[in-house]
C-alpha cells in the first residue's frame, strides 16, 4: 500500500492510493477518542493487575504458612520483586500483543472504534509496535511510579517536588497529540505509526445479495488465483465493493484479473466478478485459518 501525502477538505482525514488503484481515507482518531481508550485500557490493566495481586498474595501466605518464621522477611522480598516485575510485564505486554493482532488495536481502542496503522500506508512491523510502547512506558508509567513512590514520602520536601516534577513531565506527553495535525504521540513520532479510526460497519446486503448472484453465475478461482491475497487485501476490496464507485471497481477488477491471470467472461461485470472474487478469497482464508495459518497480506508469503 503506497501513501499519498494529500491532503483532503476534511482536516481528520487522511488519502491512500492502494496498489490496487484504491483510493482510500482514513480518518485520523480524535484526541478525545484516544484519550478514551486510553483510559479504558487502564482500567481493564488494574482489574487484570487486581487479580494477579490477589494471586500474588495468597501464593504469599501459602509460602509463608509452609515456610518458617525466620524465612518470611526474604520470602516477601522476592514476592515484592516477583510483583513489580509481573505488573511491568503486564503493561507493556498488553499493549504489545493486542497491538501485534490482526486488528492492531487493543480493547480499549475497539470499543472506540480505533486501530494502529503504519503512516507510509506499509504492514505494522512487530518493530513498530514495541517502539510506541516502550515511549508510553517513559511517557506516563514511569514518572506515574514516581509520583506514587514520592507520595508516599509526602513528609520530605523533596518529595512535593518530584511529584510536581512528574505531573509536569506526563502533563507534557499526554498534551502533545494536541499540537499536530495528526494527533500523534511521540511513540508514534518514533515508530511511525498512526491511529486511524476503523469501519465497524458490516456487509450490506446488496453485497451479500451480489456474492449470491456471481455465486450462482458459476464463477470457479483456482486455489493459486483464491490465494493471490491476504486479509488486509480482503478488506480493501470490501470497502471497494461498498463504494460502488464505476470507475474504481474497473480499475481494482483489472488489476486482481491482471495479477491471477483471469480473462474476462462474456457479460462479465466488474462488480460481479469482484463479488465472485471476494467471497472465493474469504472463504479460502477461513480455510487456511483453520489449519493455523493467517495471511495478512499479499506480501506474506
Amino acid at each position: 500500500m503506497t501513501a499519498v501525502d494529500t491532503r483532503p477538505a476534511a482536516p481528520e482525514l487522511r488519502r491512500f492510493i492502494t496498489p490496487e488503484g484504491v483510493d482510500l481515507r482514513l480518518r485520523i482518531g480524535s484526541a478525545g477518542e484516544r484519550a478514551a481508550a486510553f483510559v479504558l485500557d487502564v482500567v481493564f490493566l488494574l482489574i487484570a493487575l487486581i487479580v494477579f495481586s490477589l494471586c500474588a498474595f495468597f501464593a504469599l501466605g501459602a509460602l509463608n504458612a509452609a515456610t518458617g518464621s525466620h524465612a518470611k522477611d526474604s520470602l516477601g522480598s522476592a514476592m515484592l520483586v516477583v510483583w513489580l516485575l509481573g505488573a511491568f510485564a503486564l503493561r507493556n505486554g498488553y499493549f504489545v500483543m493486542f497491538e501485534l493482532t490482526a486488528r492492531a488495536a487493543t480493547p480499549g481502542k475497539r470499543i472506540m472504534g480505533l486501530r494502529v496503522a503504519a503512516r507510509d500506508g506499509g504492514r505494522l512491523t512487530a518493530e513498530a509496535v514495541f517502539a510506541r510502547n516502550a515511549l508510553r512506558e517513559i511517557e506516563f508509567f514511569l514518572p506515574l511510579s514516581f509520583i506514587l513512590a514520592s507520595g508516599a514520602g509526602a513528609e520530605d520536601p523533596i518529595a512535593g517536588w518530584l511529584v510536581l516534577l512528574g505531573l509536569l513531565w506526563t502533563g507534557g506527553f499526554a498534551l502533545f497529540p494536541l499540537f499536530n495535525r495528526d494527533r500523534l504521540r511521540v511513540g508514534d513520532f518514533v515508530a511511525g505509526t498512526w491511529v486511524v479510526k476503523s469501519p465497524r460497519e458490516r456487509l450490506g446486503i446488496d453485497l451479500l445479495d451480489a456474492q449470491e448472484a456471481a455465486a450462482s453465475a458459476g464463477y470457479a478461482f483456482t486455489p493459486a488465483q483464491a490465494s493471490a491475497y491476504g486479509i488486509k487485501e480482503l478488506h480493501v476490496l470490501e470497502d471497494v465493493l461498498r463504494r460502488k464507485d464505476k470507475k474504481t471497481l474497473a480499475a481494482v477488477a483489472d488489476r486482481i484479473r491482471a495479477k491471477i491471470g483471469w480473462r474476462p467472461r462474456e457479460g462479465e461485470t466488474d462488480a460481479t466478478f469482484l463479488a465472485a472474487y471476494y467471497g472465493a478469497l474469504r472463504a479460502r482464508l477461513e480455510t487456511q485459518l483453520l489449519f493455523g495459518r493467517r495471511r495478512k497480506d499479499k506480501f506474506d508469503v
